[in-house]
Formats: C-alpha cells, sequence, structure tokens
C-alpha cells in the first residue's frame, strides 16, 4: 500500500491502539469514510479485530507493532515510519484502576501503572511522531470526560480522574510550544461506553460515541489550536 503523502488523494490516520474498543471502532469508522488507517496492535503474534478488519478491507489497512509503554518501541516505530507523512495522529490509549481506590489507598505500583499509560506514554507518542503530521494536519488524544478539573463534583475513580487530567495538561504544554504552527490538536471525551474497560453499565454503546466521535475529528481538521471536545462535539471545561 503506497504511504501517505502530500501527493495521495486518499487520507491516512495513524492511529496507536487500534486492535479493540474504542480504537478498533474508530479504525472501521475511519475506513468507512473513505480514510486508510494505519493501526497498531501490542502483541504482533496475537490475531486482533483490526487484523479482521485489514482482511474486509484489503490494501488499505496497515498493522504495526508497539507497546506505548516501552520507549524503546516507540523509538522503533518512528523509525519505521521515517519518510511518511499522516493526515491525522490519534493516540487512543487508557487502563483503569479499582474505581473505588482514594489517592489515600492506591498503591504506589498501581498509581504507577495508570499514570504511565494514560499520561506519559501517549505524549512520548506524539513528542516522537509529530513531525509525521503537517501543519495541515492533526493531533489528538483520548481523554475522558473524568479528567475534566471543573466537572469534578463527585469525586470518584480518583487515579484514573488524575491521569486523564495530566494528559490534558500534557497536551496544553504541547499546544503552548507549537502555537505558531496552524495545526489541529484535540483531547477527546468519547464518553462512558460500555467497553471491557468501561463496563457493562456504561451509559453508551460504542455505536452511539465513536461514529460521532470521528464525525467531531473530521470537522476540527484545519481549525487551528487545541479544544477539549466531547463525542458530540461540545467542548468540554478543564
Amino acid at each position: 500500500m503506497s504511504a501517505t503523502v502530500s501527493s495521495d488523494p486518499v487520507p491516512t490516520i495513524l492511529l496507536i491502539g487500534a486492535s479493540r474498543g474504542l480504537g478498533h471502532a474508530m479504525a472501521a469508522e475511519f475506513l468507512k469514510n473513505g480514510w486508510n488507517v494505519v493501526g497498531t496492535v501490542r502483541d504482533s503474534g496475537t490475531r486482533t479485530l483490526l487484523h479482521d478488519l485489514a482482511d474486509e478491507y484489503e490494501g488499505r489497512v496497515e498493522i504495526e507493532t508497539v507497546d506505548i509503554c516501552k520507549p524503546d518501541q516507540v523509538a522503533a516505530l518512528h523509525d519505521r515510519l521515517s519518510g511518511r507523512m499522516f493526515d491525522m495522529l490519534f493516540v487512543n490509549a487508557g487502563v483503569t484502576n479499582n474505581p473505588a481506590e482514594t489517592i489515600a489507598e492506591v498503591t504506589t505500583d498501581e498509581f504507577i501503572r495508570v499514570m504511565v499509560t494514560n499520561s506519559l506514554s501517549p505524549m512520548r507518542v506524539i513528542e516522537s511522531l509529530e513531525q509525521y503530521v503537517p501543519a495541515t494536519g492533526l493531533i489528538g488524544v483520548m481523554s475522558s470526560g473524568q479528567g475534566s478539573i471543573s466537572n469534578n463534583e463527585t469525586g470518584q475513580r480518583e487515579v484514573y480522574r488524575g491521569s486523564k487530567a495530566a494528559l490534558n495538561m500534557f497536551m496544553r504544554s504541547f499546544a503552548a510550544r507549537h502555537s505558531g504552527t496552524p495545526r489541529a490538536m484535540v483531547t477527546m471525551a468519547p464518553g462512558w461506553v460500555r467497553t471491557e474497560m468501561g463496563g457493562p453499565d456504561a451509559r453508551l454503546t460504542i455505536e452511539e460515541s465513536i461514529p460521532s466521535l470521528v464525525s467531531v475529528l473530521l470537522a476540527k481538521q484545519g481549525k487551528p489550536g487545541l479544544e477539549y471536545l466531547d463525542y458530540l462535539g461540545r467542548t468540554v471545561p478543564w
């Protein structure tokens, strides 16, 4: 499959974390919208739903392997993608802990696991790969409405909330450092979705969230600066 460069009329998204759940659904939705997808999985030896999409959309899906929590693998992905350009880079990553644990109760190891996966590692990916997104492109991360400090009036899910608030802050710092470019940037809140991580009690189905979320990303193209948006395109307070 040809690389996505400025002369290629087919737009391509580099989607980090596309093997299942929200990431897989995003890949499928971008394909339906006529995009090509370069998606990543963590384990090259395991067949995933992304592989099924690659079979269904022959020639339009490339699969790369990276564990974003391992800097050497992020560096290797950077090297493998050398010379490529992507219309969009979106990092979909997230883990949670016991939602009932308070910050006083969580172990140090568990705190580090959540913060590294949800906050540090997505930004390492963006810092490593942002050179492959042109000034006319878009860089996004999957945040959460629970990352909003202003909206936190109920507490609960303290460690997860903190990790997503940290991700939002790091994206604001990244955007401030790149304020002189016309590049679009976004932190997305997909809503509470019924996935393996979201659980069976979540309010939204994937079908109710992701098609709208992808539409918001497509509409954000060409609009410079960073926004914090939900899956319906509404601004989320920081």
